[in-house]
């Protein structure tokens, strides 16, 4: 780079992608502040910039993009861009990079631990310990349920899915069923896994785990109509987004004994408010959204978002991109 490229960082994100930025040649500015920018602040910084670093916090709308067409790059620190409007940032030439794949394992460990603690009523049982109702022995009382030899269903089994799966079946023996828009061979071959219709998923699952991207067609569709097909025993965990599942139905289809449980790392909205029903069920357990929180995935995520940025910039190209065909295309100068 003979001119040093501004590079916004809107989040405290972990030091090794900031100092691989930095040993790059790029001129950081750093958001300082522990929250996120609010959109307004978020437009009049990226102005003198050019390229973004940010997260899922930060809503990159069509608005947004319109006023920061001159960005030459947004690289997403997440592996999910539900919150960009990627077809105006194809349209514009901005292309977008994310990090897929980093996260997949630590993922994984939370829809396999929200599987174990539901099952078992942990959070629930630990709630009464703090209460101080650990009284003497029921046989009879606080029981949950086993999970070897029952079927896992998985909706949207791509990586983290793929994870999760073998983690079942090692553990547990569980058979494993999927829904996908597309078979997946490898799980198929690998861990005996068999495509089944979406209706079909719902009525033979003990355990429903969701593992696909917010899109026009997953929005809501765990909804009223959908719990209601499911096992009255099943399990439903949600670690992709909140708003894949309808949260006042969810919470109708347990009250009314529909399902079983449900272990949630996303809600909708987030954050969940402390009176939420969800949080007082015996038989749910519910993280603030914490699937990536491990320091090897948070370190790697901050490797990938920034080595995206220096890709570009030195090839044209990313290495992680949601958007290829914006690659290339007549930017605007900075203003």
């Amino acid at each position: 780079m003979d001119t040093p490229k501004r590079v916004l960082v809107s989040r405290q994100f972990p030091e090794i992608g900031i100092e691989l930025l930095a040993r790059a040649g790029f001129e950081l500015t750093l958001w300082q502040k522990d929250r996120p920018m609010y959109p307004s602040e978020l437009a009049d910084l990226s102005m003198n910039h050019h390229a973004l670093l940010c997260t899922l916090s930060d809503m990159i709308t069509k608005p947004f993009l319109q006023q920061c067409s001159h960005l030459e790059i947004i690289s997403q620190f997440a592996v999910g861009y539900d919150n960009i409007d990627v077809d105006e940032a194809t349209r514009l030439g901005i292309p977008i990079g994310f990090t897929p794949d980093i996260m997949s394992e630590a993922t994984a460990d939370i829809a396999f631990g929200l599987m174990i603690a539901t099952a078992r009523k942990m959070f629930f049982l630990h709630k009464t310990i703090l209460a101080g109702e650990w009284g003497y022995f029921k046989p009879r009382g606080n029981l949950g349920m086993e999970l070897r030899g029952k079927t896992l269903g998985v909706f949207g089994l791509g990586r983290i899915g793929m994870k999760m799966a073998k983690r079942c079946k090692d553990a547990y023996g569980m058979e494993i069923i999927y829904h996908n828009r597309h078979p997946n061979p490898r799980a198929e071959k690998e861990l005996n896994a068999a495509w089944v219709s979406f209706d079909t998923l719902l009525a033979q699952s003990d355990v429903l785990s969701v593992h696909c991207v917010l899109s026009a067609q997953t929005r809501g569709v765990f909804n009223w109509d959908v719990f209601k097909q499911m096992k009255p025993t099943a399990i439903f965990i949600n670690t992709a987004r909140g708003p894949i599942h309808n949260e006042p139905d969810l919470i109708e289809a347990l009250c009314s004994k529909k399902i079983w449980g449900a272990g949630l790392d996303v809600t909708d909205p987030e954050p969940m408010a402390k009176d939420n029903p969800l949080l007082s069920m015996e038989t749910v357990c519910v993280l603030p959204h914490v699937g990536s929180g491990t320091l090897e995935a948070r370190n790697g995520m901050s490797r990938l978002a920034a080595e995206n940025i220096i890709e570009f910039y030195q090839t044209g190209t990313l290495p992680h991109v949601v958007n290829p065909m914006a690659l290339g295309r007549k930017k605007n100068e900075l203003p």
